[in-house]
């Protein structure tokens, strides 16, 4: 069966992703865990599937303050297909130079952030701009994505380089080039992408390690707790407490 062709890529996926990557998730979430120690953030941006790991990690039940989702809606909300916000405007946004640099200019920054970018190939413009802009104010750049399939690739982006030749510290997703990865019979392309699964795997890997390091320093994590326990007298407090604390950083207080 197909289902259990991808299920086994998947697994090999994640067992290769453990197996080649920890190293550089915990240099990443090292750097992270500096920033949110300071009192700043880590931004988190990607386009289209990519925005995926952005919206699961906060707010979320398990996750933790100190992630900021840029999620720029034109770039992630073309389910309608066609029509207004359609898929073609879609891959002509993400391809356009200087869009990142718009989208930047719409947030406060710090030199002790860190600016965390999902991509799939690496070769689109926005993703690079925003690396670009996020460099120039003196940003830590970390990019997950595909980054050994990227080697040769042609960039779209004037500079000439792609996503994962700007970043700063690389992860690389482990995902085949074409994303997709069983065959089905009598059609040339393939079925089942990686790419989401391997994110949303790497996301919790990631941020339970900042989690870790920041509990060593005795950084106290405000949590996000589920608040459908039966039982658990306290979780709306710690709800708010949580809440309160991105709406104290956000404030910049």
């Amino acid at each position: 069966m197909l289902a259990t062709e991808w299920l086994d890529n998947a697994r090999n996926l994640m067992g290769k992703i453990e197996s080649t990557q920890m190293e550089n998730i915990k240099k990443a979430a090292t750097v992270m865990a500096d920033s949110i120690e300071a009192g700043r953030w880590v931004h988190t941006f990607g386009c289209g599937h990519a925005t995926i790991p952005i919206e699961e990690m906060y707010p979320r039940i398990g996750g933790f303050v100190g992630f900021h989702p840029i999620v720029e809606l034109p770039l992630t909300f073309f389910t309608h297909i066609f029509g207004e916000m359609g898929i073609n405007q879609f891959l002509f946004l993400e391809r356009v130079e200087g869009y990142g640099q718009a989208i930047m200019k719409s947030w406060d920054f710090d030199k002790k952030d860190t600016m965390w970018i999902f991509s799939h190939t690496g070769i689109n413009s926005v993703n690079i701009d925003v690396a670009l802009e996020a460099q120039k104010r003196g940003m830590k750049v970390i990019a997950y994505g595909s980054a050994a399939n990227a080697k040769g690739k042609q960039t779209r982006h004037a500079s000439g380089k792609t996503i994962f030749d700007i970043a700063d510290i690389v992860v690389d997703s482990c995902a085949p080039a074409e994303d997709a990865s069983v065959v089905v019979k009598n059609h040339q392309d393939k079925l089942g992408p990686l790419s989401t699964m391997a994110f949303i795997s790497m996301v919790w890997m990631t941020i339970t390690t900042v989690g870790e390091i920041l509990a060593d320093r005795g950084v106290k994590l405000y949590i996000h707790p589920s608040h459908n326990v039966p039982g658990d007298t306290t979780a709306k407090e710690r709800l708010d407490a949580a809440l309160a604390e991105y709406k104290r950083r956000v404030a910049g207080v």
